[in-house]
């Protein structure tokens, strides 16, 4: 927290001139108050990976739901349009049969209506119509499932569904009705409404002349004529709608990666939760290290021989047949490390031979507990002959 101590001093003047000191207020202000977005300042990072990732296991995406309402819809016209005169003539049928049944079951009860035989009537007129309408209804929710799929991918999660006690806050209720996001939603509905009425009256003030026509036609051309009028003028509310649907996703998009911009001190916080706090990540390392260079040492005094640069490079050397076929690494170092390991190379009387080339090669080239390769057999033989000829041991 960063804080700043304002001092204020009320005075007023005296009779005779200047002024007297009447009050002092002291304000302590936290000035982390007065950054964006509260504590880590304005949002100015791009979203990570793991942040959308997270976002989307919560059900937070970037969706339209208009894209489906408009596609959606014109798909409904389209397949009406196709379809609606076999709707017509079969719901014509249906109409026939159903009421030319209803006499025959006056005369079969005696003159009498039977409420359970129109029941069963009625039951099996309804099940005709509703599987008369269900490739419409099978369409328009196939449409809608390809829209959000494409949309938001397929990665099912039931968060969202989840209850949410903090929603059933009043205070937090009026935020959101008088948010940014519910005067841009009402600012989108206006807009709508606007488009949609303007395209409404362009289409039936050309057909006004239709229109008139309908007290002066049969009963089933003037449904025919309506039923035109409704899927023609449908379709073009439903393109009209898929422009405002493409510019609203456009929108949906930016708002989103606006919303998941992060702070600096987001970022950093994220990385040690991810990464681990860079500070304990170095001391683990440091640890790890010293952990390392303490079996190193405690291993040296094993070795057969030190090869040294003599100042920059000490590599300790150990040949066991019962153990390897070839010579291996038992300790190297660098600058530092290299006069440790010979200084406790001469306390363990460890015999030091220097030979520049060779401690460079197997320094660069071989890790520690690593075999001595084979295009180094010979250099590496010769020195512990040397070696073993000092002790005695050939």
């Amino acid at each position: 927290m960063i804080y700043i101590l304002l001092r204020f001093v009320a005075c007023r003047k005296k009779e005779g001139g200047g002024f007297v000191e009447k009050r002092k207020v002291l304000l302590l202000y936290n000035l982390q108050f007065f950054a964006k977005d509260g504590p880590g300042g304005e949002k100015t990072e791009e979203p990570t990976a793991k942040k959308l990732n997270d976002a989307r296991g919560e059900g937070q995406v970037a969706k339209s739901k208009e894209i489906a309402n408009a596609f959606g819809m014109l798909a409904l016209f389209i397949i009406l349009k196709i379809y609606l005169g076999i709707i017509g003539s079969r719901f014509i049928e249906f109409f026939n049969v159903v009421y030319g049944q209803i006499p025959d079951i006056v005369k079969r009860y005696e003159g009498q209506t039977a409420i359970s035989a129109l029941q069963v009537v009625i039951r099996s007129m309804m099940i005709q119509l509703l599987l008369l309408v269900l490739p419409v209804l099978a369409v328009g929710f196939g449409v809608a499932f390809v829209c959000d799929l494409w949309q938001v991918k397929w990665r099912p999660t039931t968060k969202p569904l989840r209850p949410k006690f903090s929603k059933l806050s009043p205070v937090k209720g009026f935020k959101r009705i008088f948010s940014g996001a519910s005067l841009m939603e009402l600012l989108k509905s206006i807009l709508k409404l606007s488009v949609i009425g303007y395209v409404v009256y362009s289409f039936l003030k050309g057909r006004v002349d239709q229109v008139f026509t309908l007290y002066d036609i049969t009963l089933n051309r003037a449904i025919s004529l309506i039923g035109e009028i409704v899927v023609e003028l449908g379709i073009r509310i439903a393109a009209v709608y898929m422009v405002i649907a493409v510019l609203d996703f456009a929108y949906q998009k930016w708002k989103f990666h606006e919303d998941m911009k992060m702070t600096k001190q987001e970022v950093k916080d994220e990385y040690k939760n991810t990464e681990g706090d860079p500070q304990i990540k170095s001391k683990q390392k440091q640890r790890m290290r010293e952990a390392s260079m303490r079996r190193m040492m405690q291993q040296l005094p094993e070795a057969d021989v030190v090869i040294t640069n003599p100042t920059h490079y000490a590599v300790a050397i150990k040949y066991d047949p019962d153990k390897y076929d070839a010579p291996y690494v038992v300790a190297k170092g660098e600058d530092y490390l290299a006069r440790k390991i010979k200084e406790v190379a001469k306390e363990n009387h460890v015999e030091i031979v220097e030979n520049k080339p060779l401690a460079r090669m197997l320094y660069a080239n071989v890790d520690i507990g690593g075999l001595v390769p084979p295009e180094l057999y010979q250099a590496v033989a010769e020195v512990l002959a040397f070696v073993y000829h000092l002790k005695g041991k050939i």
